[in-house]
C-alpha cells in the first residue's frame, strides 16, 4: 500500500473448518499488499457474533489489524459493554459501528438501535479506545426518505464521534463524487472511503443489488445479460470495468478503496495489481 492510498478487506464469517482454513491462507495472501485493516462481518441481529469475535480476536493477536463490524442487535447494553471490552483486550483498536439489518421474523419486537447512537454509545463508555468506521450510502440508503435526509443522518453519525465512512458499492463514480461534494457541502470533512463490489456472478450480483439499492446502470446490465453463461467473459468485463472505476476514483481524490472479497483471492488481487499495487 503506498503511503497516500488506503487499502482495506472486507471479510464473512465462514461457517466451517476449511472454510476458516481458507480464510486463513486468503488473509496471508492479501497481507502482503500491507492493508491498513481487515474488517469481519456481522449477521442481521448479531446471527455471526461468535465466529465475527473468534476470527477478529485471533487475527488482531497475530498483529492483523482486524475491526470486527457491530451492532447491537438484541442485546443489551451489558452484553455489549461486554463483548467491545473483550475486543479492546485483543488489541482490537478499529471497529464498523453499524445499525444492522433486521433478523427474519422479528418483526416489530426487535430493538432496532441507529449507528449514530451505537457511536455515542462507544464514544461514551470507551472513548478513543477505537476508530470509528461507519456506512455511507452515495446511492442513498432504501430506507431513506430522501437525499438531503440521508447526508444529514451521515452527519448525525460523524457528530455523534465516528472517524471514517466506508460506502456502499457502487458503479458510478459520479455517484460518489456528487455524494462526497453533498457532504463536504454539509459539514462533513472527514474520509469517505469507496466500498468496491467485484463482478464474478451477475445473478447473484443483480439479487443482492436489488435487495440493498445498489445501483446497475442499465447499459451495464445489459451488457453482462448478453453474456448469459459465459462466466468467463462475465469476470473480464467485471475486471477490466471495475479497474477503471477503482482507478478514477483514486486519481480524483478519493481516500483508497475498501475491497468486499467475498472471501475469495481473486478477482481482488487482479484488481489490485491493475492498479500498480504489487505485495511486498
Amino acid at each position: 500500500m503506498t503511503d497516500d492510498i488506503r487499502i482495506s478487506f472486507e471479510f464473512f464469517p465462514p461457517k466451517t473448518e476449511k472454510g476458516r482454513n481458507n480464510l486463513n491462507n486468503l488473509r496471508d495472501a492479501l497481507a502482503a499488499y500491507k492493508p491498513e485493516f481487515y474488517s469481519v462481518t456481522y449477521g442481521a441481529g448479531g446471527s455471526t457474533r461468535d465466529n465475527t469475535k473468534s476470527i477478529v480476536c485471533d487475527y488482531n493477536q497475530l498483529g492483523h489489524n482486524t475491526a470486527p463490524h457491530l451492532s447491537f442487535g438484541g442485546d443489551s447494553e451489558e452484553a455489549m459493554l461486554d463483548l467491545i471490552r473483550e475486543y479492546r483486550d485483543a488489541n482490537v483498536n478499529r471497529i464498523v459501528a453499524l445499525r444492522g439489518d433486521r433478523p427474519s421474523g422479528m418483526g416489530g419486537a426487535y430493538n432496532m438501535v441507529y449507528a449514530n447512537e451505537l457511536v455515542a454509545f462507544i464514544r461514551e463508555h470507551f472513548g478513543k479506545d477505537f476508530h470509528l468506521e461507519v456506512a455511507a450510502y452515495p446511492e442513498i440508503h432504501p430506507e431513506a426518505k430522501s437525499y438531503s435526509e440521508d447526508i444529514q443522518y451521515l452527519k448525525g453519525k460523524f457528530d455523534a464521534g465516528a472517524d471514517s465512512a466506508i460506502t456502499q458499492y457502487f458503479y458510478n463514480p459520479d455517484a460518489y463524487f456528487y455524494f462526497v461534494d453533498q457532504c463536504l457541502a454539509a459539514g462533513i470533512d472527514k474520509p469517505i472511503v469507496p466500498g468496491i463490489m467485484p463482478i464474478t456472478n451477475y445473478a447473484n450480483l443483480a439479487r443482492f443489488s436489488d435487495g440493498c439499492g445498489a445501483e446497475i446502470p442499465r447499459w451495464m446490465r445489459k451488457r453482462l445479460e448478453a453474456f448469459g453463461d459465459d462466466t468467463d467473459s462475465i469476470k473480464a468485463f467485471g475486471i477490466d470495468l471495475v479497474s477503471d472505476l477503482c482507478e478514477m476514483l483514486l486519481d480524483n481524490g478519493a481516500p483508497g478503496i475498501h475491497f468486499y472479497t467475498m472471501n475469495q483471492l481473486e478477482p481482488t488481487q487482479t484488481l489490485l495489481k491493475n492498479l500498480g499495487l504489487e505485495p511486498a
